[in-house]
């Protein structure tokens, strides 16, 4: 998780070698931004949780598909290859979790939420917290991704029968996979000065905020860092967050980010002084556009990648603080009359106008793109962004708006609906 050397400063425009400082050498978490250049990304390495998925249950874990996972392993380990390259420090959330684990107050936390499942009845209960107490910290991680299925499971005389292991398939999960840790943007949002634990909407994922305020409440790394929303909350996904630049952000509602959810964001952030303006921007409540970063992301301060069948429909309704610093439950919100997003955007920024860079050259084309996660870049830098190398056409195009473009494979990563957006959490960002 250290840092890899520095490597050379590339001679061309746009620049991201390691010989250019960070404006706060000692500052180690947040963002103010989607395109800073980025300095610390978390990570997940897809693992033995995809390898639970199957025809009957990819579904409710809402993959598309059953990936081939070492090949999902190899596309994955050559973007955070591509990202070390460019003096990213990567840091993986499973190897966090462990050394969060090696806390035994951390540890006694996690074992007695997943034991107070009401699923599980009190034997299966007991022989887990036994269980789980007997692993190491790193064998406990990979137990709490990967989950434990009922033919898993040998009670034991001491703990007698159990109707919960005798009547459920042999096949069912007692403590449920998390295939969709991949996806590391949707659990957390790091502002510029603390992080949102988001709560994910979807019962597969309710587990992951779990783990992932544990990490940042526990692990030495965060130690200090202040944090604000949580799994408890009306549901925030971080997908549907767009950090457009200082002072403004743009929250999707839609399939998985509730009206409520977005107004409880809202608040926090004009208490904390983090926002100004907050842009609230309805998505259609379906799996193709599931979060706002699935139709429009980021590439420049001034650039973004839409999906052009829905650019001239997107609205944003933007809100404001009457009363900014307010405790958030006092701030009084106006709401105001919705505009298109990018003029909405533009106008909060206080910029001449937000260009735009559509998918595709056609509405085929750029549904098919879509659908495969040509609006999902992650930006490393202003005009550098990295994306997946099958959308050729949204690719060329990124390249002709003077946009750099880092490809990679994304066959099996995409099976899950998320691209290299959505597989990364950025850290800690140079301000803008």
């Amino acid at each position: 998780m250290a840092a890899v050397e520095p490597t050379s400063e590339p001679t061309s425009e746009p620049t991201v070698g390691s010989d250019a400082a960070s404006a706060d050498p000692h500052r180690q978490h947040g963002a103010d931004s989607e395109v800073g250049r980025l300095r610390t990304v978390l990570l997940h390495r897809p693992g033995p949780e995809l390898r639970r998925l199957t025809p009957r249950n990819n579904d409710s874990l809402l993959f598309d598909g059953v990936p081939w996972v070492d090949r999902a392993q190899d596309e994955h380990d050559a973007f955070a290859a591509a990202l070390r390259e460019r003096d990213v420090e990567v840091l993986y959330l499973v190897e966090l979790l462990a050394e969060t684990l090696a806390d035994p107050a951390a540890r006694t936390t996690v074992i007695d939420g997943v034991t107070a499942d009401l699923r599980l009845g009190d034997a299966v209960a007991g022989y887990l917290g036994g269980l789980m107490h007997d692993q190491s910290a790193a064998d406990l991680a990979l137990l709490l991704t990967a989950g434990v299925r009922n033919d898993e499971v040998r009670l034991g005389p001491s703990f007698g029968h159990s109707l919960v292991t005798s009547l459920l398939a042999s096949d069912d999960f007692l403590v449920d996979p998390l295939p969709n840790l991949l996806f590391t943007r949707d659990s957390s949002v790091w502002l510029p000065d603390r992080v949102a634990v988001t709560s994910l909407a979807m019962p597969a994922r309710e587990a992951e905020t779990h783990l992932t305020e544990l990490i940042y409440d526990r692990h030495p790394r965060f130690a200090g860092a202040p944090r604000m929303h949580g799994w408890a909350l009306e549901h925030v996904e971080g997908g549907d967050v767009l950090l457009l630049g200082p002072g403004v952000i743009a929250v999707g509602v839609g399939e998985r980010t509730t009206p409520a959810g977005a107004e409880r964001f809202a608040r926090q952030v004009f208490e904390a002084g983090i926002a100004h303006t907050v842009l609230a921007v309805p998505i259609a409540q379906q799996r193709a556009t599931m979060h706002l970063d699935t139709v429009v992301t980021m590439v420049d301060i001034d650039k973004v990648v839409i999906y052009p069948n829905v650019a001239g429909s997107l609205l944003a309704h933007p809100v404001t603080a009457a009363n900014p610093g307010a405790v958030a439950s006092d701030v009084v919100l106006r709401v105001a009359d919705p505009r298109p997003f990018l003029e909405a955007a533009a106008a909060a920024l206080q910029i001449d106008r937000m260009h735009r860079i559509d998918t595709g050259l056609d509405p085929v084309t750029a549904e098919r793109e879509q659908w495969d996660d040509g609006n999902n870049t992650l930006a490393l830098a202003p005009r550098l962004a990295v994306a997946y190398e099958r959308n050729t056409e949204t690719n060329a195009r990124l390249v002709d708006a003077g946009i750099d473009v880092v490809q990679i494979a994304g066959s099996e990563l995409g099976s899950g609906r998320g691209g290299p957006r959505c597989m990364s959490c950025p850290v800690l960002r140079d301000p803008v």
